[in-house]
């Protein structure tokens, strides 16, 4: 197995992470009044953060193991933006760790979710992205 060959192979084990927490939120929604929101809000951050963790593999760019989505998008290159303001990215990062708990927090959209999952798809070259 080639190099190349090895590093699409990481890229594409984080992508493939990336979509089932999508697939988990998207899955969650179809409940209607009964979904579970903070579920919905820690999938959307977790596909956030591994779409970002799949461009970094692909650019052989080391990351902290962190869920902090402002501290990811630090780490991209000049040029390289995601369409997420700072308070977004702040409001991902939150997902992360305050959804798991009992308290207050305003629920993401699945609009939100997909609008920060194809931001940071449209980073990755089409090679990366495998028809996904």
């Amino acid at each position: 197995m080639s190099t190349l060959e090895r590093s699409l192979g990481i890229v594409y084990g984080w992508i493939e992470k990336a979509e089932n927490d999508l697939k988990n939120a998207m899955l969650a929604l179809k409940a209607g009044e009964e979904c579970p929101a903070d579920t919905v809000a820690f999938h959307a951050q977790q596909c956030v953060e591994k779409y970002l963790k799949a461009y970094f593999a692909f650019k052989s760019i080391e990351f902290p193991r962190t869920h902090d989505i402002e501290e990811l998008a630090a780490l991209l290159e000049p040029g390289s933006r995601i369409g997420l303001s700072i308070k977004e990215q702040r409001r991902f990062t939150a997902y992360a760790t305050v959804t798991r708990y009992p308290g207050e927090y305003e629920p993401v959209s699945l609009t939100e979710a997909r609008r920060a999952r194809k931001e940071i798809r449209r980073l990755l070259p089409k090679e990366a992205r495998r028809g996904r």
